[in-house]
């Protein structure tokens, strides 16, 4: 499974990969830089993870919305994430 871009559409396909293997972080990343989430919010994300020793999981809290899923670092609710760019 591969993330194939085609001009302005981006199709994020199933992951069969293992946990820890950054699924979720490559995903709110990629919604970040696209325009989905603003600086500010990445950075109350990255603020809000380092008070639990998680600095580094700023980009998967953009799918990561549930108060366990932050506090145990992994992904429970697999729900669909849209977002559109203004192209």
């Amino acid at each position: 499974d591969a993330i194939v871009v085609a001009c302005d559409l981006v199709i994020l396909t199933p992951c069969n990969s293992h946990v820890d293997s950054g699924k979720s972080t490559t995903t709110g990343h990629l919604i970040y830089q696209c325009g989905g989430i603003d600086k500010r919010t990445i950075e109350k994300f990255e603020k809000e993870a380092a008070e639990l020793g998680k600095g580094s999981f700023k980009y998967a809290w953009v799918l990561d919305k549930l108060k366990a899923e932050r506090e145990r670092g992994i992904t429970i609710d697999i729900a669909l994430w849209k977002f559109e760019t203004p192209k």
